[in-house]
This record gives C-alpha cells, sequence and structure tokens, in this order.
C-alpha cells in the first residue's frame, strides 16, 4: 500500500470520527437533556441528576443542564441546592436558549422567598416587573417584600398596581387596607379589607391584617379572633400565633399568651426565623412579669446569642446579673407575693428600725405602714407614721405614682415616705422627689439593705 493512499486513508477515518462526534454532541447529548422533565415527572429524579451531572462534568459551562438540575433539585425536596445552580443560571445563562426567562425568574423567586432570601428575591421580583409588566403577581410579591421590610412608602404604589392589573387581588386589597390604615385612611381601609374577605373568605391571610388593625384600634377580643382564623394560612401562622400571644399580653391575660409563644418558638425547630425571636421577647417579657426571672433569662440569653443589640436585651440581663450571686435580691424578684411581704417586712423590722402596722399587697409590690420603734413605750410621744413603698416590676417607677405616693402622705397623716425599687427611678420621678418627704431607695442601695436584713425567717 503506497505512502499516499495510507495519508488519504488517515484522514479520511478523522474526516469520519469528527462527524460521529458532532453527531454525538448534536444529537445524543440533546436528547438526555431533553428526557431529564419526562424524568422529573415520572419521580426519577436520581435518573435526571445523573444525566444532568454527567453532561456538567465534560461541559462545566452547560447552563441548561444546571437549570434541570436545579428543577430536578426542587423535585427532590432539596431547594438548597437548587437556589446553587439557579444562581448560576442567573448569573451566566443566556435566556432563550431553552430556558424561559420569565418561568425561571418566577420559580427562582419563590425558591429565595421561601428561604427567607429576601434581597435576592426582591431583585427578581423587580424584573419580572420590567419583563413581564402586566403580571399582577409580580408586582403583589415586590409589594409584600417591601410590607416585610416595613418599607410601607414603596410597597404602597405595588399594591396599588396589583389591584389595577387584577381588581380580584384579595391579598393585595387586604395588604393595601392595613397601609391605609397606618396613615389614618380608616374609612379606606375598612373598605379594602371588606373588598378582600368578600372577594375571598378562604383567603386566611385577610384576616391577618384584619387583626393587626383590630389590635390597633385596641379591640383585642375582635383581634384574637381574626388572628386565630389566620393561623389557618401556612405563610401567616407563625406570626398570627405571636400576635394572638400579643393581644393576651396587652390584656394581662398571661396564661394564654405564654403558650401562643412556647407554640410559635417550637414551630421553628431550627431556632432560625426572626419571628420567633420577638416570640422569644415576649415570652421573656411574661415570665419576667410573673416573677420566673429565671425562664426570662434563658429567653434573653438565646437572643443576646443570635442579636446582641435586639431591643434591650442586654440591658435586662445585666439588671438581673445580680442573681447569680446575690440569693437575697433573687428572692425579692421571685418570691410569691405572700413571701415578698415577708421580706419586705423583714428588711423594715431590721434596717430601718420600724415597727411595721400593715402590710398591703400591690400588683407592683406591697405597701408597709410603720413607726418608728425607739419611741415604743414613750409617754408623751406621738408616733410617727412612715409609708413604705416596695417595686418589683422590669419599668423605672415613674413620676405620676410618687404624685400618689405624695396624696397618700397627707391623707394617712404620715410624715415620711420610703420608696424601694429594683429597677430604679425615671429622671422625671428623682426630679419630683426633691424636697419633698420622700427617700428613693434604688438597685444598689436595696441590695444592700437586703443583704444585710438576711433571711426573712
Amino acid at each position: 500500500m503506497s505512502p499516499v493512499y495510507i495519508v488519504a486513508l488517515v484522514v479520511i477515518m478523522a474526516i469520519v470520527i469528527g462527524l460521529i462526534i458532532a453527531i454525538i454532541n448534536t444529537t445524543i447529548k440533546p436528547k438526555k437533556i431533553d428526557a431529564v422533565p419526562k424524568l422529573i415527572k415520572q419521580g426519577k429524579t436520581q435518573n435526571a441528576v445523573k444525566i444532568c451531572k454527567s453532561i456538567i462534568s465534560k461541559d462545566p459551562k452547560n447552563y441548561l443542564a444546571h437549570f434541570y438540575l436545579g428543577k430536578t433539585y426542587i423535585a427532590d425536596g432539596k431547594p438548597e441546592l437548587a437556589i446553587m445552580e439557579y444562581k448560576l443560571v442567573n448569573e451566566n445563562a443566556l435566556f432563550g436558549h431553552g430556558i424561559d426567562e420569565v418561568a425561571f425568574r418566577s420559580e427562582f423567586r419563590d425558591l429565595l422567598l421561601n428561604a427567607n432570601q429576601q434581597n435576592d428575591a426582591l431583585r427578581e421580583c423587580l424584573l419580572l416587573t420590567k419583563i413581564d409588566p402586566k403580571n399582577a403577581q409580580n408586582f403583589y410579591e415586590a409589594g409584600h417584600i417591601y410590607t416585610t421590610n416595613n418599607r410601607y412608602d414603596l410597597a404602597l404604589g405595588y399594591m396599588q398596581k396589583t389591584v389595577q392589573l387584577d381588581k380580584r387581588h384579595a391579598k393585595a386589597h387586604a395588604e393595601l387596607g392595613l397601609m391605609m390604615y397606618r396613615t389614618k385612611q380608616f374609612s379606606e381601609a375598612k373598605k379594602e379589607i371588606d373588598t378582600a374577605l368578600k372577594l375571598s373568605p378562604d383567603t386566611y391571610s385577610s384576616y391577618y391584617y384584619l387583626g393587626k388593625i383590630l389590635k390597633d384600634a385596641k379591640d383585642l377580643p375582635g383581634a384574637i379572633k381574626a388572628f386565630e382564623k389566620a393561623q389557618r394560612d401556612p405563610e401567616f401562622k407563625l406570626k398570627a400565633i405571636i400576635e394572638r400571644g400579643s393581644c393576651f399580653m396587652i390584656a394581662n391575660r398571661l396564661d394564654n399568651a405564654i403558650p401562643d409563644f412556647m407554640r410559635a418558638i417550637d414551630l421553628d425547630k431550627e431556632g432560625t426565623m426572626s419571628e420567633t425571636i420577638y416570640a422569644r421577647y415576649f415570652l421573656a417579657s411574661c415570665y419576667e412579669q410573673i416573677r420566673q426571672i429565671d425562664k426570662a433569662i434563658e429567653q434573653w440569653e438565646f437572643i443576646f446569642r443570635r442579636n446582641k443589640g435586639f431591643r434591650d436585651v442586654a440591658q435586662k440581663l445585666s439588671e438581673y446579673k445580680d442573681l447569680q450571686s446575690n440569693d437575697f435580691m433573687k428572692d425579692y424578684l421571685t418570691a410569691n407575693d405572700e413571701e415578698f411581704s415577708l421580706i419586705c417586712k423583714n428588711l423594715t423590722e431590721k434596717t430601718l428600725n420600724l415597727q411595721v402596722i400593715t402590710v398591703e399587697k400591690k400588683k407592683y409590690g406591697c405597701n408597709l405602714s410603720a413607726v418608728d420603734k425607739r419611741f415604743d413605750g414613750m409617754l408623751g410621744v406621738k408616733k410617727h407614721v412612715m409609708m413604705l413603698r416596695f417595686y418589683r416590676e422590669p419599668n423605672p417607677v415613674d413620676e405620676p405614682d410618687l404624685h400618689e405616693v405624695v396624696d397618700l402622705l397627707k391623707t394617712q397623716g404620715a410624715v415620711k415616705g420610703y420608696l424601694f425599687s429594683s429597677s430604679g427611678f425615671n429622671n422625671m420621678a428623682k426630679r419630683f422627689a426633691e424636697g419633698r418627704p420622700i427617700e428613693l431607695i434604688e438597685k444598689q442601695k436595696l441590695e444592700q439593705l437586703l443583704t444585710k436584713a438576711g433571711s426573712k425567717n
């Protein structure tokens, strides 16, 4: 065989092999990708994943394969992996080459919303309002995210656009109602909420917004009923439980409030949802009010680990750190009403040298009246009555409380008042006490007196 013939044969074979490879790339691979949607529909997600990963291993820039891999992960209940694939597609793919942009962004938006990645979801929503401007849902989702982030100024326009495109969008009417209520447009707010409920009585999220309006209007029984109905909506269930608990707390029905907050916390198994931080904060407040301080501290410590700047949690932990080192202060804050009265009586007699005459239990603590022991039994010496008021509420004592004490001193003929507070006194109260027969005993001195008095027995 001549060398020329051999060379020609090699060239022909190379051309044939090249054609075969081209046929494989243009026919077999697409067929493998095209099979993925059918496999997903049939529930054969493992096979679909293998096909996608096989293609990606040979061609990492095959974003159609990444897209279908993401869809497979969604079908397989692995949204976190789907988001990773969709982000890759979003950053690199040329839409229109097997990937419909509107459908992709709608699906990507929902993934991000479910994963509580609101900033990324908002970006997709805003893009959708541009490329699919006749779809009311795109404007609603953008407005809803702004509402969640308390950007009502931006949310309002999107909600109005939603109902302009779809007059029967019940959820948008409900959110518009709440926004209008907050801007004191009461009649318009009522109209929007009524419209939402009329359009869709089974859209239970509308009851959440109704509950918010009734709560702000101080109609706590009505708000509680509305939040109960709102719990039927999976998206609003957690928020509705917390809101109902807060209504019970405002009404001082702590026995009802505590189970709601505990239930909300239990629903967040991973402890990652921002709403449950508020549930824990409110639960701690309830525990503080019923003197279960150890349980309150447990909640504050959890919140502090998650968010050191959340409200006044750091201050609360600082206020109650003495419980770890001073058993007398702990008893003062956590004792039941009967024991608390004995603690106050013990302090009065042992540290102030006064003889207690009366003890009266109060919501804030207790009131005592007493006389000076030094003049006990001395003929011709008038015994001057003293009034003592002990506070153990979580908030500093305010000026109106001191006005009340001064009035009582006059009506009861007492010569002096002592006010003890584990939370201190605000500046207005301190200024009012100046020059008046009132002595304010703040936390540090109270702690010293409790230690000096020792056991109440």
